[in-house]
């Protein structure tokens, strides 16, 4: 089975590595052009190309994905399957149409849950029991292919979309490989996608802002969701604060909505429109993390100052 890669980001590198494990034939990968990143605005290549690079695979990195001319390319390479993890473009009906076994997405959601670009932060955003892995095949929709197979896991209090994505790339990875083989034993059929959808767009910085008047498990739900980016945040005093890491107190506290309360152990609590909530871990702008307790200290925090309303 002669395969074309497609894919980004560090959520791609596990399900190249495995297919390479397992001795595949990658023809080539395909990811998007280095970007500039950083204040220093340095030109990065993409996780997927360092990686393939340095096993020798062949790299592709066009600008338009529409052009006759990278059809050509891929057509030259005579895919038998074209695998796509987290590329980042929808592919346009002639891509899709190229292999004889069609395009296979390794996708961060249980479809028809969660269709679009950031699922893995919606799913821990909305605080979702669960989450999962579809692996799925392509169609010129997004993210509306039938489904191939698919792998649950329980999320947790402790995971955020760092150490979530890392579980469902490693786990996508291993579903990806028993999809393959499945599709090449005849074992593995598409089926339809069934039940009601719902989208998850791409987050902005904005998204992170908090509103104290959330009860503390969605303020909580929030934190964990974008971090690491775009991070959640509040302002105290007009200074930006970034909250890294949180948790629900079980507390009770009084007040409007914002006003911090300092137990006088450390921690910093604030009273939302449900709860209290604890900031354990916050970065001001412009400076390192820190754990709340240098934080108290250094601002002089004491109970009835409040976080500035949205």
């Amino acid at each position: 089975m002669r395969i074309i890669f497609f894919g980004t980001p560090a959520f791609a590198v596990p399900s190249l590595r495995i297919l390479l494990e397992e001795d595949r034939e990658v023809a080539a990968v395909v990811t998007q052009p280095d970007r500039l990143k950083g204040r220093g605005h340095i030109l990065a290549a993409p996780p997927v190309k360092d990686f393939a690079l340095a096993l020798g695979i062949p790299v592709l990195q066009p600008d338009r994905i529409r052009s006759d001319e990278f059809l050509q390319e891929l057509r030259f390479l005579q895919p038998d399957v074209i695998v796509v993890v987290a590329y980042g473009r929808i592919l346009p009906a002639g891509i899709l149409g190229l292999p004889p076994l069609g395009c296979i997405n390794v996708h961060g959601s249980l479809l028809p849950k969660y269709r679009g670009a950031a699922p893995i932060q919606w799913s821990l955003i909305n605080g979702d029991p669960k989450t999962g892995i579809t692996t799925m095949l392509m169609n010129q929709g997004l993210d509306t292919g039938d489904i191939l197979l698919q792998e649950e896991t329980i999320i947790s209090d402790e995971d955020t979309t760092q150490s979530l994505s890392i579980r469902l790339s490693e786990i996508g990875a291993t579903l990806l490989m028993t999809t393959l083989d499945g599709i090449s034993a005849g074992a593995v059929s598409p089926v339809p996608q069934n039940g009601e959808p719902s989208f998850a767009p791409p987050l902005s910085k904005e998204d992170g802002k908090v509103d104290w008047s959330w009860s503390a498990r969605r303020i909580f739900n929030l934190i964990r969701g974008t971090f690491p980016w775009p991070g959640a945040y509040g302002f105290l005093n007009g200074e930006r604060i970034s909250i890294l890491r949180s948790s629900v107190s079980v507390e009770e506290g009084s007040g409007e909505s914002g006003t911090i309360s300092v137990p006088g152990d450390g921690r910093l609590l604030v009273q939302t429109g449900n709860g209290l909530l604890s900031l354990e871990e916050l970065k001001p702008e412009g400076r390192k993390a820190m754990a709340s307790s240098d934080f108290v200290n250094g601002r002089r925090l004491r109970d009835g100052m409040c976080f500035d309303a949205v």
